[in-house]
């Protein structure tokens, strides 16, 4: 298969998983951040069918997720710069931040990736800064 297809996180040294450790908690942050206002959309869309009208914060609350969406990609194409992601992994993991719950999901696996791809390398497991 060609190596840019692939989903899998191609294995990094250490000084390139060290010089992305400050990337991966910008990441890790956003997501958080994107899945909370996404699932605050969420439930303020569910709130707003069955009870009284939210209107204004509703609106508000989307137009935060777009911005903060807009950031979130841009955080998670350095992190997948830094780590040589190949492309479908970019569309994956950009993708996480529109579902709800799903970019907690995203960064659970990328984290887990990124720790591992040092292993990979023929050293010892590298823990990043949480």
């Amino acid at each position: 298969m060609i190596s840019w297809l692939a989903l899998r996180q191609p294995p990094v040294s250490r000084a390139r998983l060290d010089s992305a450790a400050k990337n991966l908690t910008r990441y890790r942050i956003m997501a958080f951040v994107t899945g909370v206002i996404l699932i605050t959309g969420c439930v303020l869309l569910i709130v707003q069918a069955v009870g009284p009208s939210l209107e204004p914060a509703t609106g508000f609350v989307w137009v935060a997720h777009g911005w903060l969406f807009l950031v979130y990609v841009l955080v998670t194409a350095a992190l997948g710069f830094k780590l040589r992601w190949p492309l479908p992994r970019y569309a994956l993991v950009m993708a996480a931040g529109t579902i709800p719950t799903m970019s907690f999901v995203a960064e659970h696996f990328v984290t887990r990736a990124a720790r591992a791809a040092a292993a990979e390398d023929g050293r010892q497991p590298v823990p990043l800064a949480d």
